[in-house]
């Protein structure tokens, strides 16, 4: 009878053990979609930051000459 409690208690703290190894699984799945939505988000802000960019150039190449001031 030792034996067959013993095997009770090992396959309970193997259940415990399972439980919370499936909670952190599902925590870390949270995470990974947060981390993605935001990862999306940022990619989003870029290409509008890089579309405002190109649309302020003026056409054509620019020359560093272009950018000194006057009094040069």
């Amino acid at each position: 009878m030792d034996t067959l409690q013993a095997l009770e208690q090992r396959i309970t703290d193997l259940e415990i053990k399972a439980s919370f190894a499936e909670d952190t699984v599902e925590q870390l799945n949270q995470v990974i979609v947060r981390q993605q939505e935001q990862i999306d988000r940022l990619i989003r802000e870029l290409v509008e930051l890089r579309n405002r960019a190109t649309a302020a150039e003026p056409e054509g190449v620019r020359s560093l000459r272009d950018e000194l001031p006057p009094h040069y």
